[in-house]
């Protein structure tokens, strides 16, 4: 809040002095006029002509500061002279008022919301034109402009990026007539961070939906708490070849090339032909999703049981549990076999795969981070690249919490895990061959495990590097140590190196210092074709991809959740209990008491009557009596009555 209008007090801008001007009057519910007003001095006066409220404010000297010189804080004027639409309610006020309103991104307030803060918080009755103005101007204050200035503050952004993150890496690409291209950031943090992680990186791309739209890339890997780790973004025109083999070329310039390196993405042709030119070395494996779904639209098929054996053969670990699911699956869907084959089994499978894939054997983490930025990404372009260095920040700063205060050798998922295999171990029988190699009897099957080459008959050993059931099995009757055959990428050691890097806050934009070459650059959105409508703001669902509906928790609706719930609830049926007016209840506190009671019948009610068995009213039963008028009132559902929702 801006506070009251006091003599003395000084305001950094006129139009700071204006703004808490325009505030005053609709909280004190008033009216004013500009009466005199120029660079060096304004002077306002009450709209009615006989009042003698005012207020003189002058502009202080080399300053751009404004102080109030004289205020005459007394209303002469009648009261029925107020009115509920005031003069001073304009759209840029109505945004300096509900700024504090969209400090978060993902906050929906429409203009009918609006216009009721306006009318709670001031009593000011706004037209929806007013209120969606005002909605808009509220934008350009948090969003750092228009999406038009917004490019033009990107170049300096960039620059105190770089300057407040010594490390990171940041490319922007712009055409011949200074129009922007291509964007490419990575953190400082991330690139330290990333060798403590499994070399699988997850690529994928999703659009920005701002007015000249886009396209997001995004790099993403797990750390050793099996939580999504960013390694870079990009922003291109559209997924096409050029812009994802510039993407991926950034990328390996940054973070090289593994040997052991695997890329996991969906089968859009411009990231195969991308990653082939970048990362020749690397092994391409697609997500088992994405085929997924391009196997239910070849053969439209909704098949649970196709789904089912195709997820367990992708996942299947040894070659014979391989075999026998994906038999399975082509018997039941004819011609998946060729189909499945001419995309390649080691891409799309574990047991096949020339290299570890560890357990990321989809691209969730990426679509996970995209899901995200769904509001975020309406933002324009300056303003989404900080809300993403925010959420990685925040992410940093929570998980080198977590990280630091784990008191186990292991990540907390890690840890979690190992204990769930070691009691499934339990119940196995360990024989021993010689110093190394042991037999584990896990039910019907066997399994033969060499404690001097790490390797177990299943491959989850080898293949996630970490030990299995059968492994721990034998743990548990020798004196290995079981830590000591886990990969480091799950240690605590590796989980705090992954986050020991911060991603330090970038300063306000009054605050910035950028040199003339940068802060005299301008640049330019890029060209966009306008499209008659409004611009969508869902994707388009993938092939074969079945959409969900989520229901909501509290009404039971669906089309929402509880947090956005605006429905109201009916009272719940009340179940009729005994009463204090019940004779029914007195007869039973008589019979307690040893009281004698009068067996003869008395007359049933109406409806008692027409629905009693034969055998009511016999002289040995009960009698059957009114029932009580409270707990008549309280049974059966009660109909128009509602619980709003507090």
């Amino acid at each position: 809040m801006l506070g009251d209008i006091e003599e003395n007090r000084v305001f950094r801008s006129k139009k700071e002095l204006m703004t808490c001007l325009s505030i005053t009057s609709m909280r004190k519910k008033f009216q004013y006029k500009v009466f005199k007003s120029n660079t060096s001095f304004i002077v306002v006066r009450c709209v009615h002509p006989s009042c003698s409220w005012r207020v003189r404010a002058n502009k202080l000297i080399e300053s751009e500061y404004w102080m109030v010189t004289k205020h005459v804080d007394k209303h002469t004027c009648l009261t029925d002279f107020k009115t509920t639409r005031r003069r001073q309610a304009t759209s840029w006020v109505v945004g300096e008022c509900i700024k504090r309103r969209f400090i978060n991104p993902g906050r929906v307030f429409r203009p009918r919301d609006v216009m009721d803060d306006m009318k709670q918080r001031y009593g000011v009755e706004l037209s929806y034109s007013v209120a969606w103005r005002g909605r808009e101007c509220a934008y350009e204050n948090l969003r750092l402009g228009t999406p038009k200035q917004s490019y033009n503050l990107l170049p300096g952004y960039l620059h105190m990026l770089m300057q407040t993150n010594p490390g990171s890496v940041v490319n922007l690409e712009v055409t011949d007539e200074n129009k922007f291209q291509y964007l490419f950031i990575a953190f400082a943090a991330s690139i330290q961070g990333f060798s403590y992680c499994r070399p699988v990186i997850s690529i994928d791309a999703t659009h920005l939906k701002g007015k000249y739209r886009g396209v997001l890339f995004t790099a993403m890997c797990h750390d050793a708490n099996q939580q999504i780790f960013p390694l870079a973004i990009g922003v291109g025109d559209s997924e096409n070849d050029a812009a994802w083999t510039w993407f991926l070329k950034r990328v390996k310039d940054v973070f090289g090339e593994n040997p052991d390196l695997v890329i996991v993405s969906d089968r859009h042709r411009s990231i195969r032909s991308a990653v082939e030119e970048a990362f020749p070395r690397a092994f391409h494996g697609i997500c088992i999703y994405h085929l997924l779904n391009n196997l239910k639209t070849k053969f439209k098929s909704k098949n649970k049981e196709l789904e089912q054996h195709y997820i367990a053969a992708a996942k299947a670990y040894n070659l014979q549990e391989f075999h026998v699911l994906f038999y399975t699956l082509c018997s039941a869907v004819p011609g998946a076999k060729e189909y499945l084959e001419s995309v390649g089994l080691d891409r799309w499978t574990r047991s096949h795969a020339p290299c570890r894939r560890y357990n990321i054997m989809t691209t969730n983490i990426s679509e996970s981070f995209n899901d995200m930025l769904f509001k975020v990404r309406e933002l324009p372009i300056t303003a989404f690249v900080n809300e993403v260095r925010l959420l990685c920040q925040r992410w940093f700063q929570q998980r080198r919490t977590k990280a630091n205060g784990c008191s186990s050798r292991m990540s907390t998922d890690v840890e979690k895990k190992l204990e769930e295999r070691r009691d499934r171990a339990q119940t196995m029988d360990v024989i021993c061959a010689d110093q190394y190699t042991f037999d584990v009897v896990d039910g019907d099957h066997n399994y033969c495990v060499d404690m001097a080459l790490w390797t177990c008959t299943c491959r989850k050993f080898q293949l996630d590097q970490l030990p299995c059931d059968h492994v721990l099995a034998v743990v548990r009757k020798t004196q290995y140590d079981p830590y000591d055959l886990c990969s480091l990428y799950y240690t605590r050691e590796f989980w705090c190196e992954t986050y020991r890097g911060v991603i330090q806050p970038i300063p306000h934009i009054s605050s910035w210092v950028v040199p003339p070459p940068i802060s005299t650059f301008q640049l330019n959105p890029p060209d966009v074709r306008t499209v008659a409508g409004r611009r969508r703001k869902r994707r388009l669902p993938s092939m074969g991809e079945e959409l969900t509906t989520s229901k909501c928790s509290r009404c039971k609706g669906k089309g929402h959740n509880r947090a956005t719930c605006q429905n109201p609830i009916a009272l719940r049926q009340s179940e009729p209990g005994p009463s204090l007016l019940s004779p029914i209840a007195g007869a039973s506190s008589a019979t307690e008491l040893g009281h004698q009671t009068d067996p003869s019948p008395s007359m049933p009610p109406p409806v008692a009557a027409a629905t009693a068995p034969p055998d009511v009213g016999h002289p040995t039963d009960p009698s059957p009596t009114m029932p009580s008028p409270i707990a008549a009132a309280t049974a059966g559902p009660h109909f128009g009555q509602t619980l709003a929702d507090s």
